[in-house]
């Protein structure tokens, strides 16, 4: 019996490899059945060249749980190992002392595990002891016990073993008895070891019979060893993809389509990357990538290690490239994943660009489902963008698809405006912005539909990338305005008529949430409406902004300003207008005049007062300022409250303002049972 301490200066080592090394304790068993998919493969490829010339028909890697002796078992029947090996792979880790480690990696400690042979060392946490039962495939070797209860101090004892290989038996800690649970175990096999190119077996096949499930005589291999990704592309159907695309993602819809990458320099690559049909919220999407050293599971946590858009695709990534360690932060600092992810955009890029270049019509079938991945991938890639813009497309509301340059040539000659803008005219929803789509659409201009999730965020890059263009909603101004041709029309009404209208809707404007109005008049043409309701497009998208850019949020908090829009030239404007005229010209006649003459006598003053310097203004004549100023202002409060008074009354002023709301959907509740009762009551008469 040998007795000694492994290889280390310091005691500290366990407590080290318990918290420094790893940050994640269920990868022990992923790294137990690591060493023992190892042993058995070593033993294949020893059987392969002939150095050995035993059976090798059944090599599988067994799990056992003993919940009464609280053990978990990991066996082999690989290559096993002598007394010497043991000496030489486990009590001499290679490295002087914890010291000099923890100076030498301390920015990337997860990188040196598979280096030193440190995954055995992930035993410890999770066990208060661990032994090794090993017999070496060697010809007259003695199987060997190896122990070690979490302290440098080991035993080595001869043993009595039948057949070759090496079993890893934990003493599974108290503070970690979940896993000695079947469930537990059963879950961190599917994760970590479903692909692994050895046969994993844990317990055995179950079966209804006499009421219950029951063990079978038939092992339980719960992993596939020949996944998809390895096997050659040529050889596969269109079903095998859509079977295992089945298999990694139970409750996903039918992926549109995928790539198969294969790629042996100047780094080695395998995997499937799926396209799923993203619709909207773009974060449920994510950690669905899953990536493999030689078929053992690393991450699915990819952000970081692919480009951030590549995190909305499914499917697997196998590399030997990557380093099999749990250290996200080394991961995305690793020259080789670096390259992986270089290529895999390119390759991505390359599908799209000969999807839409092979079959147009089924790319525009699938476009909406695309379309929040590809924006994704533009707005955080530059160089994503220079290879998307030639296949990204335009959807307009009449259902029809265009690439960037076959837009821009459709609109030129119709919307550009007097100073030379090309004007992108869009509908967020087309149902709700009909009207405005529809005056549009009469003046012969064509509507963008940006109804998605990333839409706000594309109009504002494309209008840096697009020379001379501008996006705007088409319900953010009347169409005259928003692609405006020529200065725009006067109205004919003198300022007391604008003010008298102005103030006549002002007034009856209910109170909304988040919600401010202004009241503006406009010369729109007899034919269009008479009331509209806009949207500030700046402050608009800003709110909308706000939503992806953290640092913006003081946008999301303000209100909504919307803007009402009289059409002066519309026959029941006018005829409000008439009304309000007659019924309030007596007593606003005295008003106006006495407005008039202290106005004349404000303009005099700061006439004179701009001649001086500030401290050559008397006090008498600042107060002459101020208090001809409060006369205007009570002055223009009395008129206002006049023509308030007569507007309360006038329901097709109420009758417009709420045909407006409701057309933009703001008209709810007990406003719009009132809006409806008059309306019948205005039938009626």
């Amino acid at each position: 019996m040998q007795k000694g301490n492994i290889g280390v200066t310091t005691e500290n080592i366990f407590p080290v490899i318990k918290k420094f090394l790893y940050s994640d304790h269920e990868i022990f068993l992923r790294e137990m059945v690591s060493n023992a998919v190892d042993a058995t493969q070593k033993l294949k490829t020893l059987a392969q060249q002939g150095d050995f010339k035993g059976d090798v028909s059944d090599l599988k890697v067994e799990i056992f749980l003993d919940k009464d002796k609280g053990t978990l078992t990991i066996r082999d029947h690989g290559i096993g190992m002598t007394e010497e090996e043991i000496d030489k792979y486990i009590n001499q880790i290679a490295f002087s002392g914890v010291t000099d480690f923890l100076e030498k990696y301390k920015d990337k400690a997860n990188a040196i595990i598979g280096h030193f042979g440190l995954g055995f060392y992930s035993a410890f946490m999770v066990s208060s002891k661990v032994e090794i039962l090993t017999l070496s495939y060697q010809e007259g070797a003695k199987a060997v016990r190896w122990s070690c209860d979490g302290t440098p101090a080991f035993e080595i004892d001869d043993a009595e073993k039948a057949e070759r290989g090496t079993d890893v038996i934990l003493h599974i800690a108290d503070d970690c008895k979940e896993y000695l649970e079947k469930t537990k175990i059963e879950e961190l096999l599917n994760k970590y070891c479903k692909f692994m190119p050895v046969p994993v077996v844990f317990g055995k096949k179950q079966e209804w019979k006499d009421g219950k499930m029951q063990d079978t005589d038939k092992d339980n291999v719960i992993n596939d060893m020949e996944p998809l990704w390895t096997k050659t592309p040529s050889t596969l159907k269109d079903e095998d993809y859509k079977e295992f695309y089945r298999k990694l993602y139970p409750m996903q819809d039918e992926p549109l389509f995928w790539i198969h990458l294969n790629v042996d320099y100047p780094f080695n690559l395998t995997g499937i990357l799926y396209f799923p049909r993203i619709k909207s919220n773009i974060d449920l999407q994510r950690n669905k990538i899953q990536l493999y050293c030689n078929q053992v599971f690393v991450t699915d946590q990819v952000e970081g290690i692919v480009p951030d858009f590549l995190t909305l695709l499914h499917g697997v990534i196998d590399s030997p490239d990557i380093p099999l360690n749990v250290s996200r932060s080394y991961l995305q600092s690793d020259a080789n994943v670096k390259k992986i992810s270089t290529y895999i955009t390119r390759k991505v890029g390359d599908k799209l660009n000969q999807t839409f270049k092979e079959d147009r019509k089924h790319f525009e079938e699938i476009w909406d489902d695309l379309k929040l991945f590809i924006n994704y991938g533009m707005l955080s890639q530059p160089e994503f963008y220079d290879k998307a813009k030639d296949f990204a497309l335009m959807k307009d509301t009449e259902g029809k698809y265009y690439t960037f340059d076959e837009y821009q040539t459709l609109i030129k000659d119709d919307q550009t405006d007097k100073d030379g803008n090309l004007v992108y005219l869009y509908s967020t929803d087309k149902d709700k912005q009909y009207s405005y789509i529809d005056a549009a659409k009469k003046k012969g201009y064509n509507v963008l539909l940006m109804d998605g999730q990333l839409d706000v965020p594309m109009a504002s890059m494309l209008e840096q990338k697009l020379e001379k263009s501008r996006f705007s909603r088409v319900d953010s101004d009347v169409i005259d305005r928003l692609i405006q041709k020529q200065d725009p029309t006067k109205t004919d009404l003198t300022t007391e008529q604008r003010d008298n209208l102005t103030e006549a809707f002002r007034s009856q404007m209910p109170v909304l949430d988040q919600k401010n109005f202004t009241v503006t008049v406009e010369s729109l043409g007899a034919d269009e409406m008479p009331v509209l309701v806009t949207q500030n497009e700046y402050m608009r998208r800003m709110k909308d902004m706000s939503r992806f850019q953290p640092g913006m949020s003081f946008y999301a908090q303000m209100a909504d300003a919307y803007e009402l829009v009289l059409n002066a030239d519309h026959a029941l404007v006018k005829d409000v207008l008439g009304k309000v005229d007659e019924a309030t010209a007596d007593a606003l006649k005295p008003i106006d005049a006495d407005m008039k003459g202290q106005q004349a006598r404000l303009a005099v003053l700061h006439q004179e007062q701009s001649k001086k310097k500030p401290e050559e203004i008397t006090e008498e004549e600042k107060k002459d300022l101020k208090d001809t100023e409060a006369k205007i202002d009570d002055l223009r409060k009395q008129r206002n409250g006049i023509v308030d008074n007569y507007a309360k009354d006038n329901k097709v002023i109420h009758q417009l303002i709420d045909l407006a709301l409701l057309q933009n959907g703001m008209l709810t509740g007990q406003a719009l049972d009132t809006f409806v009762k008059r309306s019948v009551g205005m039938i009626k008469e």
